[in-house]
């Protein structure tokens, strides 16, 4: 496998974690952070931008972990796309811990 395979692997599983909250929050009807919110990652927004911001990061998970070559075969694409999960779910709590307290 090239490099970035293994790089897809890692961002493949940074997108798919992120996914996970946007679309919690979005199907809920809660307000939640996104790029787009005033200012960026610290204000509110909407359920739907939730979602679609959501559904865009699965898409890009998806295409990344198909660019990725996860395979049984190669255990080490398996532990690149976990640690882009955990890398991103540590960066989101302590980035979003902060949102109800403002």
């Amino acid at each position: 496998m090239e490099w970035y395979n293994y790089l897809a692997d890692f961002f493949a599983g940074a997108f798919l974690a992120n996914f996970v909250p946007h679309f919690v929050y979005g199907v809920c009807g809660d307000k939640f952070p996104t790029p787009f919110s005033k200012p960026p990652g610290q204000g509110l927004s909407s359920p739907v931008t939730n979602v679609i911001w959501a559904l865009f990061n699965l898409v890009v998970g998806f295409l990344l972990f198909n660019a990725g070559n996860i395979s049984t075969a190669q255990p080490v694409t398996w532990v690149l796309v976990f640690a882009g999960v955990a890398v991103m779910s540590i960066m989101l709590s302590s980035n979003f811990q902060k949102k109800h307290k403002e």
